[in-house]
Parts: C-alpha cells; sequence; structure tokens
C-alpha cells in the first residue's frame, strides 16, 4: 500500500475539523461495543482517534493501538497518550498474532481502489489477529448508490478552534465502475479562497468482498446492513460485517 493521503486527512487545519463535520454516531457506538469485550484492539486507519479515545473513557484498560498514514489525523489522535499511535499503513507495521479484534471504520476500507489492495490489507489484518480474533469493519452497498446523494445541497456549516465559521461540501466529478472520485470542498468568508480536498472510493459489491475475506483466510460470522445490526440486504446503506481469522 501507499496511496496519497486525501488533503482533507493529510492537512492537519482540515484534519482538526474532521470530527466536526463527521459527528459521532451509530457506527461507532457499534463499534464501541465489539471493543468493550476484546482485550487488545487495532484501530485500522485511525484517523483522529477518538474510537479509541473514547474507549478509554468508559473503561476499556486493555491494550488499544491506532494505526494510520494521515499526519494530520494523527496529529489530532496523539493529544491523548494513553492509546498507542502508529504512523504509516498497515502492512508496513509488521503485527504478529498481537489483537483481539481490528476494526476498519468510518468507510475507510474504500480507500482500498482493487482487489489487490484489498488483498494485501486483509494478509495484514490477518497476521496482527491472533487465531480466531475478529475484524469488523464496513463499506458502503454499491446497489445503493449513495454517491447520487453527495452534492453541494448536502453542504454543512461546522466552526472551528478560532470561531471562523466553514461551510464544506461534496461535488462528484466522475462514477467509473466501481470507482467514485469526488470533491470536498472547504470555505469561509474570511479566507481568500476555497480549501479542495480531493478523493476517490471503490463501491465494492458483498460477493467480491465475500471471495476475497475467504481467500484471504476470513470466515464471516455477522452480517449486516445498518448499525442496529439488522440483516443486510439487497436494499440496505451499508454492508458492515464481522469476520473472524481461520
Amino acid at each position: 500500500m501507499g496511496a496519497v493521503v486525501d488533503e482533507s486527512f493529510a492537512d492537519a487545519y482540515l484534519a482538526s475539523l474532521y470530527d466536526r463535520v463527521c459527528p459521532w454516531g451509530p457506527d461507532e457506538e457499534f463499534y464501541l461495543h465489539l471493543i468493550a469485550s476484546a482485550p487488545r484492539v487495532l484501530d485500522v486507519g485511525c484517523g483522529t482517534g477518538r474510537l479509541l479515545h473514547r474507549a478509554r473513557d468508559v473503561g476499556h484498560g486493555g491494550h488499544l493501538v491506532g494505526v494510520d498514514p494521515a499526519a494530520g489525523m494523527l496529529a489530532q489522535a496523539r493529544r491523548r497518550a494513553d492509546v498507542e499511535w502508529v504512523d504509516g499503513y498497515l502492512p508496513d507495521a509488521g503485527f504478529d498474532a498481537e489483537f483481539d479484534l481490528a476494526v476498519m471504520t468510518g468507510h475507510a476500507f474504500q480507500v482500498l481502489l482493487d482487489d489487490e489492495e484489498i488483498r494485501e490489507l486483509l494478509a495484514a489484518v490477518h497476521a496482527a489477529l491472533r487465531p480466531g480474533g475478529h475484524f469488523a469493519f464496513e463499506t458502503r452497498n454499491p446497489w445503493r448508490k449513495e454517491w447520487e446523494e453527495w452534492t453541494p445541497e448536502q453542504a454543512v456549516e461546522v466552526v472551528d478552534d478560532a470561531g471562523t465559521r466553514i461551510r464544506v461540501w461534496p461535488t462528484v466529478e466522475s462514477v467509473e465502475g466501481e470507482l467514485v472520485s469526488f470533491t470536498q470542498t472547504f470555505s469561509s468568508l474570511s479566507w481568500a479562497g476555497p480549501k479542495i480536498s480531493r478523493s476517490t472510493l471503490r463501491f465494492v459489491h458483498a460477493e467480491t468482498l465475500d471471495h476475497l475475506l475467504e481467500e484471504c483466510g476470513f470466515a464471516i460470522d455477522e452480517r449486516y446492513g445498518w448499525w442496529d445490526r439488522s440483516l443486510f440486504t439487497a436494499a440496505s446503506r451499508e454492508i458492515i460485517t464481522v469476520a473472524s481469522r481461520r
């Protein structure tokens, strides 16, 4: 792995806005529940670290590790020193059967743009987990075509640490098969011009995902379509997977 990190994650200022643009929600409550019963936890693509921060706040006393290649996000995560933070990509970290649970939240799995990148990530997760350990993650269901909702009309407004009001909105640039490229624009009346971050995500189908998981040594234990643990169907917004290392 080694894809270019999106500007909204690499830039320290834009990363400081992430938790405001994407507030805590039912997805993180889902993962927090899983973390509570696992003594050794790895958060892959941990971002600002708030999931592991919250785990500590509610009493998790075990070994918590977050890994992320985005300097801006890790700067936010490292505001807390009671969690171990690793700068880089998981395949380069060299973990060996050290964790009971690995999670990959915030649709971070979708930055893996082809099967080989998924295989590389899954191999690294498999290596990091003890036998019987679990990997929990989600990806958006391509049948729902959620990207059609990513328009400037979906703009949100947030206020930074200095009290500056910022408007943030997405714009889809292209859809090529499973790959959706889009921009996220950050704008303020007090700035000379907007800040723009470009991203490409893969909307992988459940059948492909299941094949790759099996190929890489995982068995699917649970599959949900939403954070209330409702079963996955073709109409579900999410493909939420909990798989175990065979």
